[in-house]
């Protein structure tokens, strides 16, 4: 919020708003993100007990119990390996449920662009999640052609 407050100047009126502090906040967290990389996490679990009673309260949660049912490390492991591109598209469409003309806008590409990358980051992950779908109970597994 500091950021865009000192580069308000910068912002156009009549624009799009949640676009440009998007642009923002992905440009902040890509900058934090290459400098923590590198920096070892440090924690103190006395701190985070008292966090603790969060475990039970997101039990009463059906919705959040079954995407986490759904969304396990497999499916993390394999949005994280989409290159880059991909990846962008893919959550802040489907994680944030941005339009894709407010996609395009934060990320500076035409809409076209954010529909191949989106199309395409699914497809890989499709393809990189089948076997776990099948293995979870989730789909059946497609049948073999059979040799007349």
């Amino acid at each position: 919020m500091l950021k865009a407050y000192r580069s308000w100047r910068q912002y156009r009126p009549g624009t799009n708003a949640k676009g440009w502090l998007l642009t923002i906040l992905r440009n902040t967290f890509i900058n934090d993100y290459r400098r923590r990389k590198l920096e070892p996490v440090a924690m103190d679990l006395e701190a985070v007990e008292p966090h603790a009673i969060f475990r039970d309260v997101a039990e009463a949660d059906p919705e959040g119990a079954f995407f986490a049912r759904i969304v396990d490390r497999k499916v993390i492991e394999a949005i994280d390996a989409l290159p880059t591109d991909f990846r962008e598209v893919l959550v802040l469409s489907d994680v944030e449920g941005l339009s894709y003309a407010e996609i395009a806008e934060t990320l500076q590409v035409p809409v076209g662009t954010v529909k191949s990358r989106l199309f395409r980051a699914r497809r890989q992950l499709q393809v990189a999640l089948y076997a776990h779908a099948v293995e979870m109970g989730y789909i059946r597994p497609r049948e073999e052609p059979r040799n007349a």
